[in-house]
């Protein structure tokens, strides 16, 4: 399949224009989509990342984790969560320290042998390179969520000490304010109502993040979804994560919905949305583009992959689909 430039940041694969008139429901992920994460949860994986190397393995010399490697990561299609990402990438570069490599250039040999799998594939890979067995003890991830060290590092630098205490009932050991103080809100009021007119109360979510993260950011917006037959997978097992296809598959099935347009903006997303219409559903995915680093990279990523629509933002979902 090939991609055309329709107009400036709208991309569609001409065989499916009559496919968009066939849409009766919607259903957004939240990060890289509804809210541009780079200042909040990427600049967490740097920060957790850091600060676990120098006070759990004592490096103190090793690189910063840059957008590059995690963009490299998501790539795969197996780190949709930000805590499997941030820890892949601990591991990495323990693992150069350790085989006294360039850590710059061994990041990416693991990224590169990587794969849907995520952390399992990152530990197979370094497993028969070095023994990680020190940092993977410390670390005991995934453990339980709200008692594992790595998820307690991460949240608290990512949430701020008044909103992890109120989410988590702990004190956090760090003073600074929250990074999801910087979330940046694509979304607004406009655009649901634009969509609202078409689909009712067919909008939906299905999402890493936690509801009360989502509610945080999103405030009143987020009542205008349909949130009986919305999923917040951070408060789900863990086994429900992307891209096991069942919570979007329930989500579809909860708004009788035929033709779903779900709008992600990586590769677990894709491959979720592949996955559903293989188990009966018929989903169109809408890669989201526009809040990647490497926006011609990732529509390069998902033209090779086969999607057939693929947008700069959000913001462009109404010409797509007639509404202005």
């Amino acid at each position: 399949m090939t991609l055309t430039k329709k107009l400036d940041g709208i991309y569609i694969d001409d065989s499916c224009n009559d496919e968009f008139d066939k849409i009766d429901g919607i259903i957004f992920d939240c990060d890289g989509v509804l809210i541009d994460i780079t200042k909040s949860y990427d600049l967490a994986i740097i920060k957790t990342t850091q600060y676990v190397l120098e006070k759990f393995a004592k490096i103190t010399n090793s690189i910063d984790v840059n957008f590059k490697i995690i963009d490299g990561f998501k790539s795969t299609g197996g780190f949709n969560d930000e805590v499997d990402l941030t820890y892949a990438a601990i591991l990495s570069l323990v693992a150069a320290q350790k085989l006294q490599k360039n850590p710059s250039e061994f990041i990416f040999d693991v990224i590169n042998n990587s794969d849907s799998n995520g952390i399992t594939s990152v530990e197979k890979y370094l497993e028969n390179k070095t023994d990680i067995s020190e940092i993977k003890n410390q670390l005991s991830y995934p453990g339980t969520h709200h008692q594992n060290p790595l998820y307690q590092i991460f949240d608290q630098i990512f949430y701020g000490p008044e909103l992890y205490q109120k989410l988590f009932l702990n004190k956090s050991q760090f003073s600074e304010l929250g990074l999801i103080e910087q979330d940046d809100v694509i979304l607004n009021k406009s655009l649901l109502d634009s969509l609202q007119k078409k689909f009712n109360s067919k909008i939906a979510m299905v999402t890493g993040r936690g509801k009360e993260s989502v509610n945080y950011s999103l405030k009143e917006m987020l009542q205008k979804f349909n949130l009986n037959n919305s999923i917040f997978l951070e408060d789900e097992s863990r086994d429900l994560a992307k891209p096991n296809p069942q919570p979007l598959f329930d989500s579809i099935k909860g708004m009788n919905s035929r033709v779903t347009l779900y709008v992600g903006d990586s590769m677990e997303d894709f491959i979720m949305a592949k996955k559903v219409t293989e188990m009966g559903s018929e989903v169109i995915f809408c890669g989201i583009i526009g809040t990647s680093k490497n926006p011609q990279e990732k529509l390069e990523l998902f033209e090779k992959n086969e999607a057939t629509l693929v947008l700069d933002s959000i913001q462009l979902l109404p010409k797509v689909l007639n509404l202005e």
